[in-house]
């Protein structure tokens, strides 16, 4: 392959090192070391998904420390798996079920749970195929899914646990409502700014020609009104407190409270009470002893509380109760009004306050998290989010697990016929335990699908596989290695959704925390900082980005851009610079390539880095014992960004740029070179593992078949540096650099002479360097400026020219033309700017366009000013 094509190599590398078994736990076993175990389990995707960017960044940055831990000596356990998502996937299957014209309420449970696993089997985990794109390396054999039967068990193995410790419990709360999807915990409600109305109602006075003014968002709720509430502080009203009003329409009287909960400037002061479909009501109802009148169903459609609006949809409703209100003279006005709505994070249906009938866990189960997590039981990455979890954490409020679906693990609590309610971890237990009757219905509900997804990092080593009570007969080992994981690796958004509860789940089920370390990316955005969104238009697709750059490519701009506590911008030129970056790390291995077999033959030897003799090969030796280490540290430390500059700056600049030019003058030092390259392709391992080890194999004159993976090499570790020598090539350099925009600073005059005032210790090799590398014949050792010269400062160097004043006058007029040129170029995008009428109608994209062009022209036109004043003085 002469030239790099990602395509060619990329899924026949990833299926064979799967086949392998490079991926499993005993993977690495050539150069695993039985004490040290690391452990990370990947977020289990919806079975629904398909891979989008988020995912391909959590999986990318996952795969890269797996396979820095495989290569480290650590028995690594990299678990994958499926979440079953319950309300996602039971409207996949309805749906599809609809459009045969069949409804779930006309089959029976057990027919339409054999359908979703029939889907499941035959179009779910498309995202578990899309993952090898990507070329992420988890121990496969090992997946596993929330409904598999050893999950299973551990569910009903942790429900009956806390609810044998009081931890769950049953009650009529008010809860989240979607009138679709039925119980949603808090989380799971998306607030979205709403355009709505603010009506204003008439509650007449009893006994009175006055009347109140009350202002609700929501007229349809009237019905179930049981007081009017105001300020103890509001002048206006005091006089009333203890008074009644007069519903419109159904006459009902109801009282006039006080309460300091009321905003007297909101609205006009009073606000109507209804405690069976408002949260904060709710709770003001409890404090007055106020009635609770639930006034539609759980489908949202209204009850008899609304006499002749009765069977009408909630929001259907509003319009037809208004229009009767202002007919019968009760609406005062009705004004535009801006607030945020709760919707349902799955289907988009506004949210209701409802009391229900609701299986909970209690927040107090998360005391013992709180506590181990702030003792030091893990860490946060960025540790910022410990505050965050911290300030969630002690609001917490019951966390709803129950769910009206029928996908998804079935509450195992049971109930007989004598009025005993019972929990087991049997399917179908056989009899009562309180009379040993048969006559036992299982609770219909399922749990919410983050309660099984809570036991993740420890259900999947086989926590909860026995009887309970009988003793625990799962995999100690695993448990015993694997538990606490090393670490989770997420985006922020799901800390609460998931992070949170599995640090809970694993303390009160385990006692102890589940990971080690907890890193939490944040969100990518588009090129422009913007979330990405279908409205918006810019979606990327990850496959799409492989497909057209490579999966390393993709894996490597994904891990340069994840600045920790920053949004990550997903710019292409990013993408096209790491496949700039993967050419030239190709183009290097076939540099070598060709140089060793002119120079030793096809059996060309490479050397262990310490024995190495020349100058250069010396220098890149220390030069990479210096970058292993950093780039160590900062894999440690979770810094990715910092991990793909730490290596481009080797592989790029040090090696590429500098040490394959400095080799062309010493051909002597290839061999070393070869032997640096084939130790910093297991660095670049983790980032690119297509492109290294097919380099590895190239290099090696082996194939795939013949020789070990890189993948399962030993990561090289740092050596001795050779400070004083990268200090003499620092200035060599320098010095190169330096002459090199001295000659692009004067254009194509012909520059044979360089002076240098430096400190050069071996001017042997500057001089041969610098004659081969900047076509400069000759090269003076000074202490002062010469006379008559121009000259560049660099960081270790000052080089300096001499010039007559024939080429002085041919530079000034370049410099002179290419500011005309720039400034031109800038008046017209300043009046462009200035323009307001284009700055109202263009898209976002052109008018940040046109400023980065801008402020690209002025930086240009400073610096040819600059060089124009240093010159003419």
């Amino acid at each position: 392959m002469k030239t790099y094509s990602a395509k060619q190599i990329e899924q026949e590398i990833y299926q064979h090192t799967k086949q392998q078994g490079y991926f499993e736990i005993d993977g690495n076993h050539k150069i695993a070391q039985k004490d040290k175990h690391f452990a990370i389990m990947m977020p289990p995707p919806n079975v629904t998904g398909v891979l989008h960017i988020g995912h391909a960044l959590t999986f990318t940055l996952q795969d890269i420390i797996t396979r820095y831990k495989r290569m480290d000596g650590y028995i690594t356990l990299y678990q994958p798996g499926m979440d079953h998502a319950g309300i996602a996937t039971q409207n996949v299957v309805e749906k599809q079920l609809l459009k045969q014209g069949i409804k779930k309420e006309e089959m029976s449970r057990e027919n339409f749970v054999k359908k979703v696993w029939e889907w499941k089997e035959e179009s779910g985990g498309m995202i578990l195929s899309q993952m090898e794109h990507l070329g992420i390396s988890p121990a496969w054999s090992r997946l596993r899914f929330t409904l598999d039967e050893g999950l299973r068990n551990a569910v009903k193995t942790a429900f009956k646990q806390w609810y044998d410790e009081g931890y769950i419990y049953q009650g009529n709360y008010m809860i989240n409502w979607c009138t679709h999807d039925g119980a949603l915990s808090d989380i799971e409600v998306e607030y979205e700014k709403n355009q709505t109305s603010l009506y204003h109602l008439k509650y007449p006075i009893e006994n009175s020609d006055q009347y109140l003014v009350v202002a609700t968002t929501r007229p349809e709720t009237f019905f179930g009104d049981t007081a009017v509430m105001i300020n103890p502080n509001d002048s206006r009203y005091t006089h009333l407190i203890g008074q009644n009003v007069i519903l419109p329409i159904i006459n009902r009287k109801i009282p006039i409270i006080a309460d300091e909960k009321v905003d007297m400037e909101f609205g006009t002061g009073c606000v109507k009470v209804t405690p069976a479909h408002d949260m904060n009501d709710y709770e003001v109802g409890k404090k007055h002893g106020l009635e609770s009148l639930t006034i539609f169903d759980k489908n949202g459609f209204l009850n008899h509380h609304a006499l002749e609006f009765e069977g009408l949809e909630r929001l259907e409703a509003r319009e037809p109760i208004v229009q009767k209100l202002q007919d019968l003279g009760f609406v005062e006005k009705i004004e535009p009004y801006t607030n945020q709505v709760g919707k349902c994070y799955r289907c988009g249906n506004i949210v209701e306050p409802y009391i229900s009938k609701q299986w909970f866990i209690s927040p107090k189960i998360a005391e013992t998290a709180i506590k181990a997590v702030n003792d030091g039981g893990c860490q946060f990455f960025p540790s910022q989010w410990k505050n965050n979890y911290n300030a969630w954490m002690r609001e917490l409020r019951p966390w709803c697990i129950s769910r009206q679906l029928w996908w998804g693990h079935q509450i195992p609590v049971f109930y007989c016929e004598c009025g005993e309610q019972f929990v087991s971890t049997e399917d179908n237990p056989c009899s009562c335990p309180k009379c040993g009757g048969s006559h036992i219905t299982q609770d219909p509900d399922v749990l919410d699908t983050w309660f099984s997804s809570a036991l993740w990092a420890f259900s999947t080593l086989g926590w909860g596989n026995g009887t309970w009570g009988e003793g625990i007969v799962w995999n100690k080992e695993d448990l015993q290695n694997f538990y606490p994981n090393s670490l989770l690796i997420t985006g922020f958004d799901i800390l609460f959704f998931w992070v949170a509860r599995m640090l809970l789940a694993g303390q009160s089920t385990l006692q102890n925390l589940p990971f080690q370390d907890i890193y939490l990316h944040a969100l990518v955005c588009d090129e422009y900082g913007r979330k990405m969104s279908k409205s918006l238009g810019n979606v990327v697709n990850p496959l799409e980005m492989i497909e057209t750059y490579g999966a390393d490519s993709v894996r490597f701009t994904l891990a340069k851009l994840c600045i920790q506590g920053r949004n990550i911008r997903l710019d292409p030129k990013a993408l096209d610079l790491a496949k700039n970056f993967a050419n030239k790390i190709f183009n290097a291995g076939n540099f070598l390539l060709l140089y060793l077999q002119q120079q030793e033959g096809e059996d060309a030897c490479f050397k262990e880095l310490e024995t190495f003799k020349t100058p250069l090969g010396r220098y890149l030796a220390s030069s990479f014992s210096q970058t292993t280490q950093k780039l160590r540290e900062a894999l440690d430390t979770y810094r990715f960004n910092d991990s793909t500059q730490i290596i481009e700056q080797f592989l790029w600049d040090e090696f590429c740029d500098w040490g394959i030019e400095f080799a062309k003058v010493q051909k002597e030092s290839i061999t070393e070179l070869g032997s640096i390259f084939l130790s910093a392709l297991k660095l670049l391992h983790p980032f690119m593992p297509f492109l290294s080890d097919y380099l590895y194999h190239k290099l090696r004159k082996t194939s795939l078949t013949q020789d070990d993976s890189i993948m399962i090499t030993p990561f090289p570790k740092p050596q001795t540096l050779d400070t004083q020598i990268q200090e003499e090539f620092a200035i060599i350099k320098d010095i190169i650099t330096s002459t090199r925009r001295l000659k692009l600073q004067l254009g194509n005059i012909e520059i044979k002479e360089v002076f240098v005032k430096a400190k050069v210790t071996h001017p042997d090799w500057l001089f041969a360097f610098l004659q081969k590398l900047t076509k400069i014949s000759r090269c003076q050792i000074v202490d002062t400026k010469p006379q008559g010269s121009i000259g560049d400062i660099g960081r270790l160097c000052e080089c300096y020219v001499v010039l007559n004043e024939a080429n002085l006058q041919q530079i000034l007029g370049r410099l002179e033309n290419q500011k005309g040129k720039l400034e031109a170029e800038v008046a017209k995008l300043t009046a462009l700017l200035q323009n307001q009428k284009f700055v109202a109608n263009a898209p976002e994209s052109v008018l940040l366009s046109n400023q980065e062009g801008l402020k690209i022209a002025q930086e240009k036109l400073q610096k040819v000013q600059e060089e124009l004043q240093n010159l003419r003085s």
